[in-house]
């Protein structure tokens, strides 16, 4: 494998493969090694021997770089993953909300190269899906991205694999876990920069909490499942789109004393042969099922033809279950 990113999703995803090295042989009858190792910071990686992960996760809890690494090359990462003869690629770069890149070009490269592909990052998959697919198809390659929207609970898989045959009409979800904390911590008093601050204190937020806060993490999730779930072709900018920026602490109180919530909601909808997406605060009555997903959890019901409406509920996530759904898709690509 060839891997992409090395953040905190990157190195728990290091730490499954060490503690279930013999697990993945038995279940899948292979041996995986990760050959490559591409960075923002740290430097870049190639070994086709297979890289020692115990003294790569090591050396990023010291905090140290891989400048002084045996393994180190000079090389960008489109090169790198050229020259990593990889069979698979891991991309779990950050998100670029404005077009995707660099992690699209990274997917095209390595599909060029016949390896294929599992993605946590969901730019791509907001910006390029039906393109990328394509071309995975022509090239009889697989293209997977469990984690791109609801860390590692089976969406994507739910339907591919269980609901056959039955077509999904629309969905509602809350599915940024930053905003949902923000407007918890409003609701117990404290104004909109103050839980913005406990949530950047708690670790819950993007470099850039914009991301978060207007609403473009959600749109980019909402854009990933309209393209995925219901044939769509929209990326984040054709998302209708309001974050919860604006709102007051007198706005949220007032709700709260009239049995209602604010929730940071994710629609997917069709209308007029269209297929189009929103993200609102919506005030909501306390007795929904929304109201009910508290902190960093998230909440996705899928509108089905056949199986009416289907909730599936992530309770407070951690960064294993992100890595979770990337070697999920990982067993599924070696028992394919």
């Amino acid at each position: 494998m060839c891997l992409i990113g090395f953040g905190s999703s990157g190195q728990e995803l290091c730490r499954i493969l060490l503690e279930r090295k013999e697990r993945i042989t038995s279940l899948t009858g292979n041996k995986v090694e990760v050959v490559a190792v591409a960075t923002k910071s740290r430097g870049n990686l190639v070994d086709h021997s297979g890289l020692d992960l115990k003294e790569l996760l090591k050396l990023a809890e010291s905090k140290s770089g891989f400048h002084d690494h045996p393994s180190l090359v000079r090389i960008d990462t489109v090169d790198l993953i050229k020259e990593s003869g990889a069979d698979v690629l891991i991309e779990l770069s950050t998100l670029s909300i404005k077009d995707g890149q660099p992690a699209l070009t990274h997917i095209e490269t390595a599909l060029d190269q016949g390896m294929q592909i599992i993605t946590a990052n969901k730019g791509p998959i907001a910006w390029g899906y039906k393109r990328l697919k394509e071309k995975a198809d022509q090239k009889g390659l697989q293209l997977l991205f469990e984690s791109t929207v609801l860390d590692g609970t089976p969406v994507f898989n739910l339907v591919k694999r269980a609901l056959l045959d039955c077509r999904v009409e629309g969905f509602r979800g809350i599915l940024n876990s930053t905003t949902n904390y923000i407007l918890g911590k409003m609701e117990s008093g404290l104004p909109y920069e103050g839980a913005l601050q406990h949530a950047k204190d708690q670790d819950f937020v993007e470099a850039d909490s914009d991301l978060d806060t207007k609403g473009w993490d959600a749109a980019a999730k909402t854009a990933v499942l309209i393209n995925v779930l219901m044939d769509g072709n929209v990326t984040p900018m054709d998302i209708d789109r309001e974050g919860i920026d604006g709102l007051t602490l007198d706005q949220v109180q007032a709700a709260l004393k009239a049995n209602k919530r604010y929730k940071l909601v994710c629609e997917g909808y069709r209308k007029d042969n269209g297929i189009y997406g929103r993200v609102s605060p919506q005030v909501l009555d306390v007795a929904e099922l929304f109201c009910a997903v508290n902190a960093s959890s998230s909440v996705i019901c899928l509108q089905t033809e056949m199986m009416g409406e289907i909730c599936i509920v992530e309770n407070n996530p951690e960064i294993r279950q992100t890595a979770y759904g990337v070697y999920s898709d990982l067993l599924h690509l070696l028992n394919s």
